[in-house]
């Protein structure tokens, strides 16, 4: 490290953005496969995980496709498409295995502080949602990943599984829901902070809180110059970095567009804001301990799927219901009002005004959520909870989420709803946009980015061999292999501490 009279000058060889989960995670993968890497990481808010990998914030947390039907769209001919619900559910299990990884080598003492057992189940109710689900179980029991599920249209089985939301309940209601007993509750805030813990301790990684990256470019030596501004002391920063990993959430879109790489062209950014309705009342607390999702209102974006969700916070037993969509123009929780018209470019203006023009359902949806009244959120919460009571919850403002708009030949411009990796034709860059899965899917995305990113590194039989011994199925398919699904379920499960009694 070198300082002359106006800045820091460092050379690390990677630079990561955003303390997350995800940079947690990439971090802590790459200081495995290569000891002697170093790594700066810079955070602007004063400690790690705050913003999207809070457990407040995150409107997902253990997405592993048993119970949100979102994932399970119905064709037009009727039949379940359950692709994207098998391949959430194997990133999952990749993301148990790194975590079970974690747990035995000590990173993580205690896998309680972050993981859970909390049943998933889906609930519905009205013709046509329970044929949608009971086809969407018979399709989805034929894949290994899903073969425990259970189905049942008794109300009586159903107040056993989900009292809270039977009780007071019209008895003619036609009703159904799915469970599944292998689902988990994870606390990526937490996770994040024992993963950053680690990571300071390790030789060669510095975590920089209160600092701000303001500048990003290529020079012709391939390094990144990355202009960083101490927050607190106003002292600047230079990092000479070799890669640069850009995992700061809804701060991603405005850091790669001022990356300049041309595969950045043309992205845009849509934020979505959210709220729960927290229970207050411990005694209602105690009668519900699963996850129940149902069906998201036409229009809406997947984050805004309703779900009642037990979750464990700070060794607590928490209860949410939500989220409740709206609009604001924020890209982060605590960032700017300006972060929408500032990232707004000459490149991105086309695939933005379409994406807009094609999606004024959404618009409005968001709209009609940002005038609901207290009242109209409790009526909302009573489709769920019959008998509810407006004393026995209060708002918790949650996270921002934004949506991804790319460029489309097509259309001009199309938003997406899913995560999306852009990286620089050199591999030198990578920058992480988008929401829903996120979290639970974190390890599966790193593992696809170190791969893409170092490519000769990740061919070699040292790393190919840390790989496997981090995730021991990886390249494997779970779907096409019923045994192995269930041994590694069972062994990730023991280490985890959660319980897992297969059919």
């Amino acid at each position: 490290m070198t300082k002359n009279e106006n800045s820091i000058v460092t050379h690390p060889d990677v630079v990561l953005i955003g303390a997350g989960i995800m940079s947690a995670t990439l971090g802590l993968m790459l200081k495995q496969l290569q000891p002697d890497i170093t790594i700066e990481i810079y955070e602007r808010l004063d400690e790690v995980a705050s913003e999207s990998s809070d457990a407040w914030n995150n409107a997902g947390t253990g997405h592993s496709a048993f119970c949100e039907l979102n994932y399970t769209p119905e064709k037009p001919d009727g039949s379940i498409d359950t692709s994207k619900a098998n391949l959430i559910a194997e990133w999952f299990e990749q993301s148990r295995q790194f975590w079970a990884f974690l747990v035995e080598r000590g990173i993580v003492p205690d896998p309680k502080t972050f993981i859970s057992p909390v049943p998933h189940m889906s609930f519905v109710w009205g013709e046509n949602n329970v044929n949608f689900l009971r086809k969407r179980y018979q399709a989805m029991v034929a894949s290994p990943l899903f073969q425990d599920m259970q189905f049942t249209q008794n109300p009586d089985q159903i107040k056993d599984w989900m009292p809270l939301v039977m009780e007071g309940r019209n008895e003619t209601q036609q009703v159904a829901a799915t469970r599944m007993d292998l689902g988990t509750d994870v606390n990526f805030g937490c996770l994040t902070r024992n993963l950053f813990k680690h990571l300071k301790s390790l030789g060669g990684v510095e975590l920089h809180l209160n600092h701000e990256v303001t500048k990003l470019k290529q020079k012709e030596d391939g390094l990144w110059r990355v202009r960083v501004k101490n927050l607190a002391t106003d002292v600047k920063r230079r990092a000479r970095a070799k890669f640069v990993f850009i995992g700061a959430g809804g701060g991603s879109l405005p850091l790669l567009l001022a990356s300049g790489i041309p595969e950045g062209e043309g992205f845009g950014g849509f934020p979505v804001s959210g709220q729960w309705l927290k229970c207050v009342n411990p005694d209602i607390i105690a009668q519900h301990q699963a996850k129940v999702y149902g069906k998201a209102a036409v229009g809406s974006p997947p984050m805004s799927v309703p779900h009642l969700d037990t979750r464990m916070i700070n060794g607590q037993r928490a209860l949410l219901f939500g989220p409740y969509a709206g609009f604001t123009t924020k890209f982060l929780k605590k960032g700017s009002f300006f972060d929408l018209p500032l990232s707004i470019k000459v490149n991105n203006l086309r695939p933005m005004l379409a994406a807009g023009y094609t999606n004024i359902p959404l618009t409005k949806y968001l709209i009609g959520q940002v005038l609901q009244s207290d009242e109209d959120r409790v009526e909302a919460l009573r489709e769920y909870v019959p008998t509810a009571r407006a004393q026995d919850w209060e708002l918790e403002v949650a996270g921002q989420r934004v949506q991804v708009i790319k460029k489309d030949e097509e259309k001009g411009g199309i938003l997406e709803f899913g995560t999306e990796v852009v990286t620089s034709k050199d591999g030198s860059i990578a920058a992480l946009l988008g929401a829903s899965p996120g979290a639970s899917t974190a390890v599966s995305i790193m593992v696809s980015l170190i791969q893409t990113c170092f490519p000769e590194k990740s061919k070699t039989p040292e790393w190919q061999a840390k790989l496997k011994e981090m995730i021991p199925t990886l390249g494997v398919s779970l779907q096409e292999n019923p045994e192995l699904c269930a041994q590694v379920r069972a062994r990730t499960s023991q280490i985890l501490q959660l319980t897992y009694i297969p059919k």
